[in-house]
């Protein structure tokens, strides 16, 4: 481990890796909202349709709706993948530098017992978002996450803060899996063309390739997270019965193509959130070096 690496405590690492997701949030808020909004209309839509409707009917400020709940998913799920690669990876690294495919499996296991801690703020996410477009007397009207959570125990039940956990941990695994393996081999790519060097560009670059993929593998199972995750029961019996109840009723009624509903948002949240997230961690990482190494 070089020195530069020393300076900064692990502990220091985790809450600058949350942080940074945090602040990257503030920017793509409003893509997840348009994202979760196609993902539940049902019918054929648009990403200039969502967001003109949005606009219309509820206001400018609303794109922003369910941003706490964003924040408090980036506080428990960055934070807590964080940690667990950072302990599994010194783990692995006792006898060596691991694999790639280690790399890979740690960075699915980190994933999965990240997206587990934070399913809660998902779950509150995805119903803060989806709020806006329901009929002003089927609208849940919470106040702020916390809220969200408090009632959600308090009327349903302490298990649905983690309802739809399962897709949600499998599309962590995927997206984990996917982008790590798409942005190490786009990054490879693009500097054997000589064209690119190490920096802030290369990033760029090599996060929006490894979205695209990312994206593509992941989106089935994220459009069941998000309606199981919003749906309610009805006399007693729950819209679906699963991840893979909601994607047979999904092809059945709307065709293959629904199961990639919202891609140009989830992707356009996707890349520059890694980026974002990658600046913020490393300018915060070199302030914390200036006052405290």
């Amino acid at each position: 481990m070089s020195k530069s690496e020393q300076t900064v405590p692990n502990a220091i690492k985790f809450l600058i890796g949350g942080t940074s997701g945090m602040a990257a949030t503030c920017f793509v808020q409003p893509l997840d909202l348009i994202k979760n909004r196609m993902q539940l209309s049902g019918t054929k839509t648009s990403t200039l349709s969502v967001i003109s409707s949005i606009v219309k009917s509820e206001g400018i400020l609303a794109m922003y709706s369910g941003l706490s709940a964003g924040l408090l998913r980036q506080a428990t799920y960055t934070t807590t993948r964080l940690g667990v690669y950072t302990w599994l990876f010194e783990l692995a690294s006792k006898d060596g530098q691991p694999s790639f495919i280690v790399k890979a499996a740690l960075g699915m296991t980190a994933g999965c017992v990240g997206a587990f801690v934070g399913t809660p703020a998902e779950v509150a996410l995805i119903r803060m978002t989806a709020d806006g477009r329901l009929p002003l007397a089927e609208r849940r009207m919470y106040k702020n996450v916390f809220d969200a959570l408090f009632r959600m125990v308090r009327e349903e039940g302490v298990l649905t803060l983690w309802r739809g956990a399962i897709p949600t941990m499998g599309r962590a695994m995927v997206v984990n899996a996917a982008q790590l393996a798409s942005y190490s081999q786009a990054k490879q790519a693009l500097l054997d063309t000589g064209y690119f060097e190490e920096n802030i560009m290369l990033h760029l670059v090599s996060s929006m390739i490894s979205g695209l993929v990312t994206t593509a593998a992941s989106m089935p199972v994220d459009i069941a997270k998000t309606r199981i995750q919003n749906m309610k029961t009805i006399n007693g019996k729950p819209e679906y019965t699963g991840a893979l109840d909601v994607l047979g009723k999904v092809l059945q009624n709307e065709g293959i193509f629904a199961l990639w509903k919202g891609f140009i948002p989830y992707y356009a949240r996707l890349g520059p959130h890694t980026v974002l997230t990658f600046i913020f961690l490393e300018q915060m990482t070199s302030a914390y070096k200036k006052r405290y190494a």
